[in-house]
């Protein structure tokens, strides 16, 4: 007998046990609890705002609010008959979508809804835009199909003018929802079945706003924008739509930009081709110090729309001390950040309003903040819009995907300190060749879809191995999509040597990063996880943490010791970036700064605005 072999399985089972009872802790229950803008919330008024504000237009019509909806077993089709109303964008589980049923795989989710369409101007073309819908759509207009979209956290849009011709006063839009998870490798992020500890409820179905706006038939798609800081340029690339090609000949972009002063400079610029735009001194940095944005209005033939850029700069270089720093503009610059999963006590994957969306960024720039770690999520088009106009720098996670997390590679080899190859797909869960080219098709489709927002510094393709493989590759791959940013290609666990960053999570001991013989920055891309059990405003019966304290006070102790002993005398030996653990608590979590629903601030703030203060480089 193999005693070797029995020993080993023995071990796996046990690991296996340990972390599905202690860290997964299925059988906890949510608790349900209110955010202030959900307990006042408007039906009749959800989220009207436009949802893309760097690229707007005149002529929209807002589709949230009341749907119809069915959810059917595997088997059951569609028999037109509606289980009842859904509030839309809020996935079908979320208490503020009305109806908190879930939809698991195997099983469809269908909506339906009437729309008139001369509610809006018709200039043309209609295009029916999605922001986000978990995980697979079908679309259908007046019965017919118009396509199809796979991944649940990218934006998609459908030319649906020739399936509305008939009648633009009573148009009949279904969308055919399936959430199959993990099954082809697709992003799924947190969501779990069951839920516990550090993994969520599935959120499935629309949970972006959905709309639809009137352009013309020939019209501006995108404007790709790259300022070119040193230079004193910004890089205009358009794609257009051409419908008529008598259009072809003479017919240019053109452009107006306005700086914060309101001085204007204008031009024209080629229908396909690249073109730089030198930018009148003094050049407006951007920065969350002095958030400096540059207006501009493309016209192109009939098709105005509004947007915005700035001019900055991400780049690292050696300090007087000869230390690898982040650079922002040319100078030092230390990323003072936090975890920010974007998880709401009422809508889940959905703030319940625009004033909520805003909420989190404001409070953590009163404490002093820089940054913001979007952690495993991609928020709608406004909240990297606030980023922009507030002043917040963000590191972008890409929304992790693949089989079930090892627990091998999730906890032992990085407790201790192992760093496994990312080639062992089946261990990363990555084993199928379909699920890594779908990685890189959504990636691709997050970077363009978030590629001109300003506060972006830095893309996070991996976290702690969740679904990780050929991250060398694939930090090749994100520099032919952008050079203008930082990569931390293997945050926390499993360093392939590779990147801008040796990139760790600290949760416990001291804060040591050794010597990096790759010359990277050092980042503490987590740590803290410093929890507080504020009764009545928690998202669970069970509570999660790292460091649990009794009471606020001891909390607050524990953060400013952590900070004054641990952070800042780190800062000299190299450390340029931290990433606090976390923005709220978020279900069975407890380890926010403020509770789940938003309600009380646990951290004293201006104890945090003054140590985040002195958290800085020093010459």
């Amino acid at each position: 007998m193999n005693y070797c072999l029995i020993i080993t399985i023995s071990l796996m089972i046990l690991i296996y046990s340990v972390y599905y009872k202690l860290w997964l802790n299925p059988g906890s229950n949510l608790i349900q609890i209110y955010t202030p803008w959900g307990e006042k919330l408007d039906k009749d008024n959800i989220l009207k705002e436009y949802p893309r504000p760097q690229y707007q237009r005149d002529s929209y019509l807002n589709l949230n609010g009341i749907w119809k909806y069915t959810l059917k077993e595997k088997g059951q089709s569609l028999d037109n008959k509606y289980d009842g109303d859904i509030l839309v964008p809020f996935s079908i589980e979320s208490p503020l979508s009305g109806v908190g049923k879930s939809l698991k795989p195997g099983m469809t989710l269908y909506y339906n809804k009437k729309i008139d369409l001369t509610k809006i101007k018709n200039k043309g073309k209609f295009l029916l835009n999605f922001d986000a819908v978990d995980q697979e759509a079908d679309i259908y207009i007046n019965g017919k199909y118009v396509g199809n979209h796979k991944g649940g956290y990218f934006s998609f849009t459908f030319d649906i003018t020739d399936f509305v011709k008939q009648d633009l006063s009573n148009v009949d839009l279904t969308v055919r929802v399936v959430d199959n998870l993990k099954e082809n490798g697709e992003a799924y992020g947190k969501q779990a079945n069951p839920r516990g500890n550090i993994y969520y409820i599935p959120t499935g179905g629309i949970w972006q706003t959905v709309w639809i706006e009137s352009v013309p038939v020939n019209y501006l798609k995108n404007v790709k924008m790259t300022p070119l800081y040193d230079e004193g340029k910004i890089q205009f690339e358009p794609e257009c739509i051409i419908s008529n090609n008598k259009i072809l000949k003479k017919e240019k972009i053109k452009y107006i930009i306005t700086d914060k002063t309101g001085k204007k400079i204008a031009g024209e610029i080629p229908l396909t081709e690249k073109s730089l735009i030198e930018i009148p001194k003094p050049i407006y940095s951007w920065s969350p110090e002095e958030p400096n944005l540059y207006k501009v209005i493309f016209t192109f033939g009939e098709d105005i729309v509004s947007s915005y850029f700035a001019m900055r700069k991400f780049s690292i270089a050696e300090d007087n001390k000869n230390i690898k720093r982040l650079f922002l503009n040319n100078k030092p610059y230390f990323h003072i950040g936090v975890l920010d999963q974007g998880y709401w006590s009422d809508g889940y994957y959905t703030a319940p309003s625009d004033e909520a969306l805003k909420y989190d960024i404001i409070k953590m720039k009163e404490m002093g903040f820089n940054m913001l770690r979007k952690h495993i999520k991609i928020e709608p088009m406004r909240w990297y819009y606030y980023c922009d106009t507030l002043g917040m720098i963000v590191w972008q996670d890409m929304v992790s995907g693949g089989s079930f997390y090892n627990p091998i590679v999730a906890l032992v080899t990085p407790a201790l300190h192992i760093s496994l190859p990312d080639n062992w797909y089946t261990f990363f869960g990555r084993r199928t060749e379909e699920s890594r080219n779908t990685y890189y098709r959504e990636l691709k489709e997050m970077i363009l879809q978030l590629y001109n927002t300003p506060c972006i510094s830095t893309w996070v393709p991996f976290n702690e191995g969740w679904g990780q493989f050929d991250s060398l590759k694939v930090i090749d791959f994100i520099k032919e999509l952008d050079t203008s940013r930082y990569i931390d290609h293997a945050s926390g666990f499993h360093d392939q040597y590779g990147g801008d960053f040796l990139s760790l999570h600290i949760y416990f001991g001291e804060i040591d990063f050794g010597t990096d013989k790759y010359g990277r920055v050092h980042a503490l891309s987590e740590y803290g996880g410093y929890s507080y059990v504020e009764e009545g405003h928690c998202g669970s019966d069970h509570h999660f943490g790292y460091s649990i304290y009794k009471t606020k006070e001891d909390l607050n102790k524990a953060y400013r010791d952590l900070i004054v002993k641990n952070v800042i005398p780190a800062i000299s030996k190299g450390l340029s970036a931290t990433v606090y653990t976390q923005l709220s608590d978020v279900e069975d979590e407890v380890n926010g700064i403020i509770t789940y629903d938003r309600k009380i601030i646990k951290l004293d703030v201006d104890m945090v605005k003054e140590l985040n203060s002195l958290i800085q480089f020093l010459d």
